[in-house]
């Protein structure tokens, strides 16, 4: 069997075991939604390829079409890779089946790093490129150029897929590896810091002219970067997976207090206990907590400091987001990492009702975390105490309930330390890609619907009373999410275990 057939077969057995996913039939219909909002994308960088036609066939601009378009090449390829983060995770390997087999030690990871630079997300690109190459080349330089510019293209956004795995790869092992994205992106915007906007554009314009004319030494480049970055990220893929697969890494134990100060709350003490415990001690619920912890600090200060977030869409959105992290990224995934020991915890009544009432206080708490770093743009200015109240409780009641819900249908179990090894596919559940989008953008829609009718503080208010009641009621919705999910206990139970 040659390379392009185990090639096959792995992609065969990748999707058998996506079919096979405890989430497979949630992901079905959270997949329709998440098209939806994939067709408003492409609509939008529609919109922006004709803006763009209309500045670049300007008699007076001083840039050919295809040199304007490479010139902000870097805008949109930073987009890129920042959008990834939100929209792709980087999906974990199926190693173990294959690792005692007869192959190519390489072959399992050259797949999954092939798989990421020609991923079908990648083409959404084609609906700004396509567009504008058809307004601006197609009929001035032929189909040649218009073609050229469109491929060109293509091959930077693969190599940028490439260099976001790479990224996600080495931040996924430690946080300190943003220093080289933050590096990276330091030396592509240094014409701007240096001298101008000009500057800036001439410096990459005359790339794009070079890809734009099938010059075979840009091009020659552009395919040494792109096979350099598949050797790079073949070799890390390797060392890392194969690593974790064996178990070879090495642990240190670590003292806990006993955090004595729970104890007066009983049993929702003892898994307030758990909860903080399993931040201390287990590597991927850390990280996780830390990512957040960070994000929140960054943009607050970047709220607090800057005036780029000072219109009103802006105003509202970054205050949703900044309150509503935590939970998008961790509360959504609610039961996922108790489902390494779910057996025990459905031994006891009510285990998981008193599991699920630590989890509201916890991340209920922490919410006086980003409430503090927003304090700053309250004396600035920017933003009201009321409103900063009034997100904080809103989130707390509606938004939090909305994600609790998730305790119901989560049926996977996620990883406590491995990261890029996987027993089956569990790390698309786009059920959860659905719900975490809905928690992020409807406060926003609702804020701005309310704000189009009522004064701020009015509206404000209403939040403000939305967020009480469902915090005073919270033990009502708290107990239905877990009369649901005893009725569902075997389905959910099953789906653990399967996906451990």
């Amino acid at each position: 069997m040659n390379k392009l057939q185990l090639f096959r077969l792995l992609r065969n057995h990748r999707k058998l075991a996506e079919k096979r996913s405890a989430a497979y039939e949630q992901n079905r219909a959270a997949k329709v939604l998440i098209y939806i909002g994939g067709a408003f994308v492409l609509l939008y960088l529609m919109f922006i390829a004709v803006m763009l036609a209309l500045i670049a066939n300007d008699t007076e601009s001083p840039y050919t079409p295809y040199e304007f378009i490479f010139g902000l090449a870097p805008f949109f390829l930073t987009a890129d890779f920042l959008f990834r983060f939100i929209a792709q995770q980087t999906p974990s390997q199926l190693i173990k089946p294959y690792s005692l087999l007869p192959i190519p030690k390489y072959t399992c990871v050259e797949l999954f790093v092939l798989s990421g630079a020609v991923s079908p997300t990648n083409l959404i690109w084609t609906s700004l490129t396509i567009p504008y190459a058809i307004m601006t080349t197609l009929f001035s330089e032929g189909v040649v150029a218009a073609l050229s510019l469109v491929v060109a293209f293509q091959l930077l956004v693969a190599a940028n897929s490439l260099w976001y795995m790479l990224a996600r790869t080495l931040i996924n092992q430690s946080l300190k590896w943003w220093l080289l994205p933050a590096a990276l992106y330091s030396l592509v915007y240094l014409p701007l810091y240096a001298e101008d906007i000009e500057f800036f554009f001439d410096t990459y314009t005359s790339a794009g002219a070079g890809l734009a004319l099938w010059n075979p030494i840009h091009y020659l480049c552009v395919i040494l970067v792109l096979a350099a970055l598949f050797e790079v990220n073949k070799r890390l893929q390797y060392r890392l997976t194969y690593t974790e697969n064996a178990g070879s890494e090495t642990t240190q134990m670590k003292t806990v207090s006993d955090f004595a100060m729970l104890n007066r709350y009983g049993e929702t003490g003892e898994y307030l206990k758990l909860e903080i415990k399993s931040l201390m001690r287990n590597k991927n619920v850390r990280k996780t907590f830390i990512f957040s912890t960070v994000a929140i600090m960054v943009l607050s200060l970047a709220i607090s400091l800057t005036d780029i977030y000072d219109s009103a869409v802006y105003k509202a959105f970054w205050i949703v987001y900044t309150f509503v992290l935590y939970g998008a990224v961790s509360l959504i995934k609610i039961m996922s990492a108790e489902g390494n020991y779910i057996d025990c915890l459905i031994t006891h009544k009510e285990n998981i009702m008193q599991l699920l009432k630590a989890k509201y206080y916890f991340y209920s708490a922490l919410l006086v975390f980003p409430l503090l770093l927003m304090l700053p743009t309250v004396f600035t200015g920017k933003y009201s105490l009321l409103m900063l109240l009034s997100m904080m409780s809103f989130t707390i009641g509606p938004v939090y309930c909305l994600l609790m819900q998730m305790a119901v249908y989560n049926k996977q179990t996620i990883p406590l330390n491995t990261k890029f090894v996987s027993k089956g596919s569990i790390e698309n559940n786009y059920f959860q890609v659905a719900a975490e989008l809905v928690a992020m953008f409807c406060p926003m829609i609702i804020i701005s619907v309310a704000n189009s009718f009522f004064s701020e503080n009015t509206t404000c208010i209403i939040l403000l009373v939305v967020g009480i009641t469902f915090i005073a009621s919270h033990r009502l919705w708290i107990r239905n999410i877990y009369s649901r999910f005893m009725k569902r206990r075997y389905e959910n139970t099953e789906g653990f275990r399967a996906t451990r």
